[in-house]
């Protein structure tokens, strides 16, 4: 069953999840907007996306581009979870992936980290 949570209950989660990324790091997030939306259309079990060109990956020329995107799925992680302490801990996963593949960080490696 999933966990029941209010939305603006869930948002602060990752809102304190992104505050837990050490400063040097935040700081040198660059074009990029974290987002909360209830659920991937696509892929309806997903927990979070980037979507967006990595920091490793960008050029001289890289300018006037919308802003790269993270999304956490709170339908998705509610349902993925058995308990609020659960919910917090995977949201703060979820979060800190994801920034990890704005910084070019591949799926592979963050499984080795424990970021899977």
């Amino acid at each position: 069953m999933p966990v029941t949570m209010p939305p603006d209950r869930f948002d602060e989660l990752v809102a304190a999840a992104l505050d837990l990324v050490p400063a040097g790091l935040a700081a040198a997030m660059d074009n990029v907007v974290v987002l909360v939306e209830p659920r991937n259309a696509e892929e309806p079990d997903l927990l979070g996306l980037y979507e967006g060109v990595a920091l490793t990956e960008r050029s001289a020329d890289y300018a006037g581009e919308l802003p790269d995107r993270i999304t956490i799925y709170r339908d998705a992680v509610l349902e993925f979870c058995e308990d609020d302490e659960q919910v917090v801990d995977e949201v703060a996963i979820t979060v800190v992936h994801e920034i990890a593949h704005h910084f070019g960080i591949e799926e592979e490696r963050l499984h080795e980290l424990g970021w899977g």
